[in-house]
């Protein structure tokens, strides 16, 4: 099977929903995935939900935690280097089918990583696996270098009107 790159990206809700949806047709299909979130460390429902697939998918959280108002740390900038380097070697090492980095446009925003690196994982891509990027803020040499991108935006959103996160819904 041919594989592609997919970024998701935009100020909107529903980039992480639309990769995990990807993940579970993945699975569905007998594909093998890898999910790899930078930024985030956090017991969300849908890593509690995918659990059960977890001969199917393999979960990795880099991120020390939600750090994007302010500048990150040394130890934000070594957990996400080491998490490009374990997703790079996911990508590259022949076990999974998908493989999606998540929020790792924000990464890259947040001065985490370099746009040279995301270009890398596009570069290092084998044929036959598809890479999804995830995240606000992906950078106009990444989106030139994809095969489908998608901007989410928000037209009407019940945050502006402030209503929090619901378990189940949004966390």
């Amino acid at each position: 099977m041919q594989g592609y790159v997919q970024v998701y990206t935009g100020e909107g809700k529903g980039k992480t929903t639309a990769a995990l949806g990807l993940a579970l047709r993945a699975v569905g299909a007998g594909l093998r995935v890898y999910i790899g979130q930078f930024i985030k460390n956090a017991p969300y429902s849908e890593l509690t939900a995918l659990k059960r697939f977890s001969q199917e998918i393999t979960i990795c959280q880099y991120g020390l935690g939600c750090f994007i108002y302010g500048p990150p740390s040394q130890e934000d900038l070594e957990a996400a280097r080491q998490g490009f380097v374990t997703l790079r070697s996911a990508l590259t090492g022949g076990e999974y089918d998908l493989v999606i980095a998540d929020e790792i446009n924000v990464a890259y925003d947040c001065k985490l990583l370099s746009e040279d690196d995301l270009l890398e994982l596009i570069g290092l891509r084998p044929l036959e696996v598809e890479l999804v990027l995830t995240g606000r803020g992906a950078p106009a040499r990444v989106l030139e270098q994809a095969d489908l991108v998608t901007e989410m935006r928000p037209l009407k959103h019940y945050y502006s009107r402030g209503i929090q996160a619901r378990k189940g819904i949004e966390s």
